[in-house]
């Protein structure tokens, strides 16, 4: 494993203790919370504000909707929603996330300042972005394992060995950024729950978790919250009202080694956590 410090822009994030990434979504569109925060810049910066006091660590913002089935967003729409927010939080002194798969987007973010971690469901596959980040010194980044695109991802996605799959590609991607010199300390990967795979491929994966960190040799960064697969396994039709499964999710991949949890209910993740530590369970 890669040391216990993510260097991730103007900080180095310890990972003896598993840390929290709240969601900031400004997609109206968003399926887990129905674009509660995307109205306006006020609006989502009081969720942002709220996240920290509830025991974010990090926060992760995003302006494209990838949930199954997501229509196409322009990057200028894109950027149009993040920009104003991201010129605020930039000056918070915390770590800021920016969840997004294009290369414009993540050079605006990075030329405006103050962006810490580029969280690409792509894995920087996209033109120019590997070559972007290799010239940054220091910008974290989270690899996620995507089959297909969003709007196709959950049509019959298959595997011979979801598990093996992943964790190639994954090693492979690792691989591509370091030998185009980033730093293993800025990396972390993703698995990607529910970005082309079945529950039952979800499942394979989760149980599979220690195996995969083994592997790859980098620390795992976790997004099960308020997802269908959470949805399936306890009848919850309403992504909002998925809190308790997404909690026992996310603590499910802590205890199989996930340093990074990234939840839309940060309060309710981080008093099971505080719990769950206090009562002397090893995380």
């Amino acid at each position: 494993m890669v040391g216990c410090v993510w260097q991730a822009g103007r900080f180095e994030i310890g990972l003896d203790k598993p840390k929290i990434m709240g969601i900031v979504n400004l997609t109206p569109d968003s399926l887990s919370d129905g674009g509660a925060y995307s109205q306006n810049a006020k609006t989502a910066l009081a969720h942002a504000e709220r996240l920290l006091k509830e025991g974010a660590d990090i926060l992760d913002i995003g302006g494209e909707s990838t949930r199954p089935g997501a229509d196409y967003v322009p990057p200028e729409e894109e950027w149009a929603r993040v920009a104003p927010v991201l010129a605020e939080v930039a000056g918070w002194g915390v770590p800021v996330s920016l969840d997004t798969r294009r290369t414009v987007v993540m050079e605006k973010a990075l030329a405006l300042g103050g962006i810490d971690i580029i969280n690409d469901v792509a894995a920087l596959t996209d033109e120019g972005a590997l070559e972007l980040l290799a010239r940054q010194a220091d910008t974290g980044i989270c690899l996620m394992h995507m089959q297909g695109l969003p709007k196709n991802m959950q049509i019959n996605p298959k595997y011979q060995d979801v598990v093996g799959e992943v964790t190639r590609y994954l090693k492979a991607r690792a691989a591509e950024c370091v030998a185009a010199g980033i730093a293993p300390q800025r990396i972390t990967l993703d698995p990607g729950f529910g970005f082309g795979k079945t529950l039952q491929h979800n499942i394979a994966l989760m149980r599979h978790l220690p195996e995969l960190m083994a592997e790859t040799g980098l620390p795992l960064l976790i997004g099960v919250s308020r997802k269908s697969m959470i949805g399936e396994l306890t009848g919850e039709t309403d992504a909002a009202a998925r809190v308790h499964g997404s909690v026992a999710a996310a603590l499910a991949s802590v205890a199989r080694g996930a340093q990074i949890v990234r939840v839309h209910d940060v309060k309710a993740t981080a008093d099971a956590l505080k719990v769950w530590e206090a009562l002397g369970i090893n995380l």
